[in-house]
């Protein structure tokens, strides 16, 4: 397999901040690259870098010629005034291809990704409609690698499994591609290849051929090994230095590279030591009021609709000392309204419910954790956002300084004067969590508290939430937690019902029976919320047109392999290895496109069938 990206010895820091320095990478055909690290480490940057949007300080990045990178943002960038299709359609203003090559491209990426009408302008989509707009938009110029920041952000869990759909193969996809992600069960599925940057490394990063768990094991063989190192290296240095504080007699009859291999030793141990302290954990620990009261918050047969939509009804919650709920849907569905409400009742005695009826205990204690960020002013230095009333906080009856309170984030000394607006979001996220780990709580109403996190942030927290006496409430879409913290899961399963699970796995297989109905189509958040009576079994417009047009496309295919084909039998074709090279190339391509598109054929073929 050829070398598509090669990175040679990049470096990158901004001011006295070292993200990351003299470390390779290779991105080969089939590489499926899952890149964690801690928050800071500069995962993001180091995309940025290989695509060509940001400069390294040193080091070069080499592409395989005439290859092509897509790269998708955390962030995306559309035209809200115009449709799906059309915003589709101008990220391919510089293809070289006719319109109906063009328009088909769309209708096909629109139909794998499951929208319904491409006509939807797109400022009525909700994030996860947006997320999954952009990884089209991405996909739409067929990539040789395809370079993603963080893809499952804001995709509920339906929308996770999608896309894990589209890069696992099973619906054409990616051969390659390399992403940032915190999701642990969505890099289990979908790489072979897991690299850490950190600065834990004596290479600055760490490489596993193989999954996430492949990677977890070798990992801790690794800094394990390391581990051993050091303290091997301190008790050759405790001889050496007993050796060196003898008398200066006994040192003149050593030979003199002792003395300087005593030197090189601990400059050794000195680096092993730093990169095994580098590997210190977020310090996330919940307060609890200590409160005894059996039903901290009872709520019975709540509804909750909008104009244009129903979004629950007959909601029945208690919540008790040690009781941990996971909310689970769609985007769209009401989870976060229903947070609203529950934070509402705690904290004014009534809730802005439709019908039903919400007891709260005395006194309760209620602390919130919101998805949006909107506490926290960009403007402000780390500082006062962790210490808003001076240079010290209470934590726990005792007086912490701010320094201290910092360093169980692991901020830095240094960066106390940084504005907030300049921190990585998982950054954001530690100080959002800082700040409702200062107030004692009886309830702890989580809405996405993981977004941005690293891995061992993720991991900590977990156990914060395990360890948790209190009751918790938590919105998430990282299967994995709600599988360790969770012990109930309240499923939204559209149209304004909802039930009870065991986990998300119960829940997921309740939707995945359903076929799609009026109800799905709800839950899509392209805010038309109207019935379109579709009766089981029949395609969707964008799937009716791509069914229709599919033998079309696979006749002209089929033709041009039969030029391809007698064009590589031509006298003047045989004798030119580069052309022969270019002409079995696009012929390979263009049976792969002919394979594509009957498979595509039969599963259009076996929906339409359906039912």
């Amino acid at each position: 397999m050829s070398n598509l990206v090669n990175c040679q010895s990049l470096s990158k820091s901004f001011g006295a901040q070292v993200l990351f320095n003299d470390i390779n990478l290779v991105v080969s055909e089939g590489d499926r690259i899952g890149i964690v690290g801690p928050n800071g480490s500069g995962k993001s940057t180091l995309l940025k870098i290989i695509c060509g949007l940001e400069e390294q300080d040193s080091g070069e990045v080499l592409l395989k010629k005439h290859a092509r990178l897509s790269y998708l943002a955390q962030a995306d960038l559309f035209d809200d005034s115009r449709s799906i299709s059309e915003n589709l359609l101008a990220s391919l203003h510089a293809e070289e291809l006719e319109e109906s090559e063009k328009f088909n491209l769309v209708l096909t990426i629109l139909s794998r990704a499951e929208f319904e009408d491409p006509e939807t302008p797109v400022g009525r989509l909700s994030g996860g409609w947006r997320k999954r707009l952009a990884i089209c938009r991405a996909l739409l110029v067929a990539p040789d690698v395809l370079v993603m920041d963080e893809p499952t952000n804001h995709l509920d869990i339906e929308g996770i499994l999608w896309l894990e759909k589209m890069l696992s193969g099973r619906s054409g996809g990616l051969e390659t591609f390399l992403l940032v992600s915190h999701d642990r069960h969505f890099l289990e599925n979908c790489t072979n290849r897991v690299v850490e940057l950190s600065s834990v490394y004596p290479e600055g990063l760490f490489q596993v051929k193989g999954n996430y768990s492949r990677f977890l094991q070798e990992r801790d063989h690794f800094l394990a090994g390391q581990l051993r190192e050091e303290e091997r290296l301190s008790n050759r240095m405790r001889r050496e230095t007993e050796w060196l504080r003898r008398g200066p007699k006994a040192r003149a009859t050593k030979a003199r590279y002792r003395i300087d291999e005593a030197g090189r030793l601990q400059e050794k141990l000195a680096d092993v030591r730093s990169r095994n302290r580098a590997s210190s954990q977020v310090q996330i620990q919940f307060e609890t009021t200590g409160r005894k009261t059996r039903k901290l918050l009872v709520a019975t047969a709540i509804c909750k609709s909008f104009p244009e939509k129903k979004l629950f009804s007959g909601v029945d919650i208690t919540l008790s000392p040690g009781t941990r709920i996971g909310l689970l849907g769609r985007n769209g569905c009401g989870k976060s309204t229903l947070m609203q409400i529950l934070a509402g009742a705690a904290g004014r005695g009534q809730a802005a419910v439709d019908s039903g009826e919400i007891k709260v205990a005395d006194n309760v204690q209620l602390v919130s954790f919101e998805q949006d960020r909107r506490g926290i002013d960009p403007g402000i230095s780390l500082r006062r956002a962790l210490a808003p009333d001076g240079d010290s906080i209470v934590y726990r009856g005792r007086s912490l300084h701010v320094v201290s309170w910092a360093g169980k984030f692991l901020f830095r000394t240094d960066q106390l004067e940084t504005p907030v607006g300049q921190l990585s979001g998982g950054e954001q996220a530690r100080i959002l969590i800082a700040d409702i780990m200062r107030r004692p709580a009886d309830i702890l109403l989580l809405d996405e508290p993981t977004n941005d996190l690293d891995i061992a942030s993720l991991d900590v927290l977990e156990s914060s939430l395990l360890d948790f006496p209190g009751a918790l409430v938590l919105v998430t879409h990282d299967r994995f937690l709600l599988d360790r913290v969770c012990d109930s899961i309240l499923g939204f399963t559209g149209n304004g019902r909802v039930a009870w699970y065991a986990d998300y796995s119960q829940w997921l297989a309740e939707m995945s029976s359903c076929k799609k109905t009026p109800e799905k189509k709800q839950g899509s958040g392209t805010g038309r919320g109207q019935s379109t009576g579709r009766k089981k079994g029949r395609l969707s417009y964008l799937h009716e047109r791509e069914y229709d047009q599919m033998e079309d496309r696979i006749t002209k295919l089929e033709e041009r392999v039969e030029v391809l084909e007698q064009k590589m039998t031509l006298p003047d074709i045989v004798s030119d290895a580069v052309q022969l090279a270019e002409c079995w190339q696009e012929l390979e391509t263009t049976r792969d496109e002919v394979e594509k598109l009957y498979n595509r054929w039969d599963e259009l073929e076996a929906l339409k069938n359906s039912g």
